[in-house]
């Protein structure tokens, strides 16, 4: 969301309840909100890192919702099925109450707009900044399938609405899984673990304990369904933070490169550099990346040699070895 947009919209029509609380679904962390009633505001965020940032920022900071709110202000995410799951959870939360929307364009506000408006009333909305902020009250008509439910997909694995690939395994993480030895050692991490497919067959093949680090608590809480076993422990953490309880024998992630639409690797050279610090002296880095992104000069930073298993035209598989010092 735009603080420019919502700030024009408090001075050109919108008002919030003056009583009552107000909760915020996955705001910017960069929002300024400093103007709202810092007491009557939940923020709801599932993301640990912005979890953490609004918990910084001195916000009451929530993973559930704690209705009923008097109003409710979603911030559409790119995903469709996201979005949509957002807003039946706003409306379930708010009853009789006011429902605010924003999003920029690129992330889908006019259809949402118009879905919204072909079956309710829109008191209100603005567009500035590249996108549009409209707001409702009332009996607000949501279709009863954007609730965004668990689904089942191939190999009988559990997703949710916008969790990374959630309509299939990703081909990067089949790629990493047929490259993988069978002998990892007894401590193992998967570093993005998302809704579990890596961690799934690692559980059965020899270590004693895999750390499924995941930031996601939508993703995570589907690899807590996907990997039931006794040998897993589930973190819901930043990877690129993360400390493992335990120096490790062997780490493996196919790292996100995205925050927005264009590649970000910095998001994968941070997973290089805090995998060197979890593992043990000998410990094995297994990673899969696309072709295009450069990891090889992290790797030769933060490991002693490493090396291209396997790979085709989209993907490189790597294997690191080696840390150069221990950094715990």
């Amino acid at each position: 969301m735009s603080s420019e947009r919502f700030e024009f919209a408090l001075n050109s029509g919108l008002s919030l309840p003056e009583s009552g609380r107000i909760l915020l679904i996955a705001p910017n962390t960069d929002l300024r909100i400093d103007d709202l009633p810092r007491e009557r505001v939940d923020i709801l965020y599932r993301f640990a890192p912005d979890h953490q940032t609004w918990v910084k920022r001195g916000f009451s900071v929530k993973t559930e919702p704690e209705g009923p709110y008097a109003a409710t202000l979603v911030f559409l995410p790119r995903a469709k099925d996201l979005a949509r799951s957002y807003l039946w959870q706003a409306v379930n939360v708010t009853p009789g109450g006011m429902v605010v929307v924003d999003g920029q364009k690129t992330d889908g506000i006019a259809p949402m707009a118009k879905a919204l408006g072909a079956a309710n009333t829109i008191d209100g909305q603005i567009s500035k900044a590249h996108g549009k902020l409209l707001w409702m009250s009332g009996g607000i008509d949501i279709p009863s399938d954007w609730q965004g439910n668990p689904k089942q997909i191939e190999g009988g694995f559990q997703t949710l609405p916008g969790v990374f690939s959630a309509d299939a395994p990703d081909p990067a993480s089949v790629a990493l899984l047929k490259a993988l030895p069978d002998n990892l050692g007894r401590a193992v991490a998967d570093l993005g673990a998302g809704w579990g497919f890596l961690s799934h067959t690692l559980v059965n093949i020899g270590p004693e304990r895999v750390h499924l680090v995941e930031a996601d608590l939508d993703a995570l809480e589907c690899a807590q369904q996907n990997v039931q076993s006794e040998r897993a422990r589930f973190h819901w953490a930043d990877a690129t933070e993360w400390q493992s309880p335990e120096l490790l024998d062997s780490i493996i992630m196919n790292p996100p490169f995205h925050t927005t639409r264009k590649a970000e690797p910095t998001l994968g050279q941070a997973f290089i550099a805090n995998a060197a610090r979890n593992l043990k002296p000998n410990g094995q880095l297994w990673m899969v990346a696309n072709r295009h992104l450069p990891y090889e000069e992290t790797l030769e930073r933060h490991f002693g040699n490493f090396e291209e298993i396997g790979g085709d035209t989209r993907f490189k598989i790597l294997r690191a070895t080696c840390r150069t010092r221990n950094r715990r």
